[in-house]
């Protein structure tokens, strides 16, 4: 569903879409406040629905995405050195920074994150420019149309819902205040330098194999609760329901 080639003519419609829809995904980072009012146990229920939601995003059309690119990649590279390994090469990248900020911001400052300024801002930094390399990518899809768009931007919706509850979790009221402005800032970034910017091939699938693995690796850390805290009912109906609606679509 991300893209490997750019559209060279988009219509006017679906780029309007476009701006929406990266609007409606800076405004998840904006809303994340807004959970506490919910009782802790519905909270859970909606948040491992998403992730349900995402993981079948993950499995059903991300990783055949990946596959793809690399083709793409493999051909245009020809003969080069692992080129068509470069795509999943760049997943792994995406997949081990990603693992390592969590190492780096979690296990090495302890569990009171709160009172660490170098874990917070390392946070925000790394989550920024995710949201903004996933803003842009918005504007840059496979395959064009608005349905195509609707069912990216609702898998990464549910996405941001979940990291932004995670980063709340370690953050508290320094999210409140600076970081869910930030994401949210990041995210409009990058839609509109997706808007005016059109990548070659080769670096557009570089992007979208580092947001490939950065968003399997989000979706194993944020995305399956910790046992003792899971719904896996919800979690369950989330991902047929979703598979469903993208496949029948």
């Amino acid at each position: 569903m991300i893209a490997v080639e750019v559209s060279t003519n988009p219509t006017r419609a679906l780029t309007i879409a476009s701006i929406l829809l990266t609007v409606a995904l800076a405004l998840v980072h904006l809303s994340t406040s807004r959970w506490d009012a919910a009782r802790f146990e519905r909270k859970r229920d909606l948040l491992s629905a998403a992730g349900g939601a995402t993981v079948a995003y993950v499995f059903v059309l991300l990783l055949p995405e990946v596959s793809e690119a690399a083709l793409v990649v493999g051909t245009l590279r020809g003969d080069a050195l692992i080129a068509e390994q470069y795509v999943y090469l760049m997943a792994l990248l995406g997949f081990v920074l990603f693992y390592g900020v969590e190492v780096a911001v979690v296990h090495r400052t302890g569990d009171d994150l709160t009172e660490s300024p170098t874990a917070f801002w390392a946070h925000v930094a790394i989550f920024a420019l995710y949201s903004g390399l996933i803003g842009y990518l918005l504007f840059h899809q496979e395959a064009p149309g608005v349905v195509n768009l609707f069912f990216y931007a609702l898998a990464m919706g549910l996405h941001f819902r979940i990291t932004d509850y995670g980063l709340r979790r370690h953050h508290g009221d320094a999210f409140d205040q600076k970081a869910r402005w930030i994401l949210a800032g990041a995210t409009l970034l990058g839609g509109g330098i997706g808007i005016v910017l059109e990548l070659g091939a080769l670096l557009l699938s570089t992007l979208f194999g580092f947001v490939a693995g950065a968003v399997v690796f989000n979706v194993i850390k944020e995305e399956l609760p910790e046992l003792h805290e899971s719904r896996f009912i919800a979690f369950a109906c989330g991902a047929l329901v979703y598979t469903i609606v993208i496949l029948f679509a």
